[in-house]
């Protein structure tokens, strides 16, 4: 559990000061049950750890450097695999490299990915049932290009393996693009 402790303690701080999209949530609380899901799916500690710190090089002032030194290649490497690359691009461009990458990444990238989405998914629910429609205006990209991302992600995360974790995240994505608000 020490190198889960540390990566919250380092998520927490890279963290500090931002919240989820739209809310008042801090942002902590996605890294911590990113982990808490990977826990529940009996991911290797590492994997867990790698899970936490997902959004650090993405998100944060935290380099891939700053991890390979306090955490080591292994996770520094899972993190990297689920960082988009250039914030630069365009959203479209930036979704296509991932559903691209995630066809033919590690088992253990695509469960992270998977239980990144996983939350993702089912924060976006939760909000929906207070909000209905008006949720989709928190994002960069409204109602059907999330819609098209999700599935197309589902996809990917499939195409070399099945996998508990992946039918969780189907079930919540057609929950979520079935509902009518």
């Amino acid at each position: 559990m020490h190198l889960i402790n540390k990566a919250l303690e380092t998520a927490s701080r890279a963290h500090q000061s931002q919240y989820r999209k739209g809310t008042d949530i801090p942002y902590i609380a996605h890294p911590a049950a990113v982990g808490m899901i990977l826990l529940e799916e009996g991911c290797r500690e590492e994997v867990v750890a790698a899970g936490i710190l997902h959004d650090t090089v993405e998100d944060t002032d935290v380099t891939l450097e700053d991890l390979r030194r306090d955490f080591g290649t292994e996770i520094a490497y899972m993190v990297e695999g689920c960082s988009e690359p250039d914030k630069s691009l365009s959203w479209e461009e930036r979704k296509l490299h991932t559903i691209e990458f995630l066809m033919t990444a590690s088992e253990e990238i695509k469960a992270i990915a998977c239980a990144d989405k996983l939350h993702n998914i089912r924060s976006i629910l939760e909000d929906y049932a207070k909000e209905g429609d008006a949720v989709w205006e928190r994002f960069n990209r409204g109602r059907e290009q999330q819609e098209w991302y999700y599935r197309s992600l589902m996809k990917s995360l499939g195409s070399t393996v099945d996998f508990p974790l992946l039918k969780k995240l189907e079930k919540e994505v057609h929950k979520l693009f079935s509902a009518k608000a």
